[in-house]
């Protein structure tokens, strides 16, 4: 029983990793964070701060194809200290940052840092929770979601005591190397291996038997990361911009009060209502919020699209997909789920770097339209499904 209760303490320190983590993946879309740094790289581009943006999603690409099979040789512990380790340098490689290309580099090991924490964290934290696997995963998001929920206030409160906003980088990454210590030092459980055969992704895919569905299901792991993306990244712009909210920042705790709410809802309605048909639902209605915001280009509908795009939205897309696809392919969960992740971040890094040059209005205009295709890929899934 200690045991349990020593590994319960150590899940508990892992998911604190995510906290940070939620920080680190929301931080550059922040208005307040981006006129930060395209002063300190004395630029006056405000787009190149989303563009740096987008090289967490190429750090993710980078890294995806052998940070799973690394962390199933070495151990959970060894991939979740190279994620921290990772994480360590973006935040004080972009606090530190003379120029656009250094932050770049930066931002590159902040997507390395997500991989392997992903591939680290959560398989340790499943096993510690075992059966409770879902519940292990879904934790991750609500770890990053409390984050995402207080970045504003944590914002806030450093520009009211008149310092830079670059302090919270520099105290994340004080934080997450801390928790990188204690990381070293806590119990584990031992790993569970179901098979010794050795595999690869490119063997996977080609024994897998791939349709145009299972196609389809991947092609959202990529139009439901772009919606969620864009708006993290740019729509905080669109509104200081358009709808002439001087502190656009509030945005961003709607959004994760949004987020935190379809984790809960959306985990109690999948016992009863399929979790395919959210796929349908859920970016019909983002779809539905981001033209009105489009459209109408107040205050109000702002904070309210911000609410309704983080519930809709704000990962749990990108979750259900993965869930279904594993269900198509229950022999190579791993292998799908990579590709369904490599798709999201193919999408983060080509969707942002797009919006990088472009006009707000456009890119919430191109964020409607991928939704839509989106929706479209998510009916077509549905067709037979009964």
């Amino acid at each position: 029983m200690n045991q349990k209760k020593n590994y319960y303490i150590s899940a508990f320190i892992l998911y604190l990793n995510y906290f940070i983590h939620g920080i680190g993946c929301s931080v550059l879309g922040q208005v307040a964070v981006k006129e930060t740094l395209i002063s300190q790289w004395e630029i006056n581009d405000i787009g190149k701060v989303t563009m740096v943006a987008a090289a967490l999603g190429l750090g993710r690409l980078i890294a995806l194809p052998f940070a799973g099979p690394l962390s199933d040789k070495l151990g959970r512990r060894i991939a979740s200290l190279i994620g921290i380790l990772s994480y360590i340098i973006f935040f004080f490689g972009l606090a530190v940052s003379p120029n656009m290309t250094v932050a770049y580099i930066a931002a590159i090991l902040g997507g390395i840092a997500n991989s392997f924490l992903d591939t680290g964290v959560i398989p340790a934290c499943v096993e510690i929770l075992e059966p409770r696997s879902s519940m292990a995963t879904m934790l991750t998001k609500f770890s990053m979601s409390c984050a995402q929920l207080l970045l504003p206030f944590m914002i806030g409160m450093i520009m009211g005591m008149n310092l830079s906003l670059n302090v919270l980088l520099y105290v994340c990454g004080i934080a997450i190397l801390i928790l990188g210590i204690l990381v070293i030092f806590i119990p584990l459980p031992e790993m569970k291996t179901v098979s010794k055969e050795k595999t690869s992704l490119i063997q996977d895919i080609k024994n897998a038997n791939f349709s145009l569905k299972s196609f389809a299901l991947i092609m959202i792991g990529f139009t439901g990361t772009a919606t969620f993306q864009l708006w993290l990244n740019c729509a905080q712009d669109f509104a200081k911009e358009y709808a002439g909210i001087e502190n656009p920042a509030i945005m961003q705790t709607y959004y994760s009060m949004g987020s935190l709410a379809a984790i809960i809802i959306t985990t109690i309605l999948v016992n009863k209502i399929k979790g395919v048909r959210f796929l349908v639902i859920y970016p019909a209605i983002a779809a539905v919020m981001i033209a009105v915001v489009y459209f109408l280009r107040t205050p109000g509908i702002c904070y309210i699209g911000a609410g309704v795009v983080g519930y809709t939205a704000g990962g749990v897309i990108l979750q259900l997909a993965t869930a279904t696809a594993n269900d198509l392919f229950p022999e190579i969960k791993g292998t799908i789920t990579s590709i369904v992740m490599i798709a999201s971040s193919l999408s983060n890094y080509t969707i942002l770097s797009l919006a990088g040059t472009m006009d707000k209005a456009n890119i919430l205009l191109m964020n409607l339209v991928i939704t839509v295709i989106g929706v479209i890929l998510a009916v077509y899934v549905n067709f037979d499904r009964k």
